[in-house]
């Protein structure tokens, strides 16, 4: 489990962080929050120095798209989803952990 404020997510700019002991890419879309895992699932690149489009974020790598929503790969040559990982926020403060 990994907490942070909301003001330190900027909109439609990913961050990687670190939850339980796997990176992390957490996206802030409007006032939404949705963390997956960082890893492409095409190839080795970390997704949070992709670029975000409404609930989309591409891998800057070879532009698949996932959903930020539901982890789904949209575009190929990514066909394997990425998992997703659990958002809850308390006002300021957010909080992802693993889906159990």
């Amino acid at each position: 489990m990994t907490s942070l404020n909301i003001a330190d997510l900027t909109p439609g700019k990913p961050k990687r962080i670190d939850v339980d002991g796997s990176p992390v890419c957490v996206a802030r879309v409007g006032d939404e929050v949705f963390a997956i895992s960082d890893t492409c699932s095409h190839s080795d690149a970390s997704l949070s120095e992709g670029d975000i489009t409404d609930f989309r974020i591409e891998c800057w790598l070879h532009g698949a798209e996932f959903d930020l929503r539901t982890g789904e790969a949209l575009t190929p040559p990514a066909v394997s989803p990425v998992q997703t990982f659990d958002v809850i926020r308390d006002g300021e403060a957010v909080t992802i952990h693993k889906k159990k």
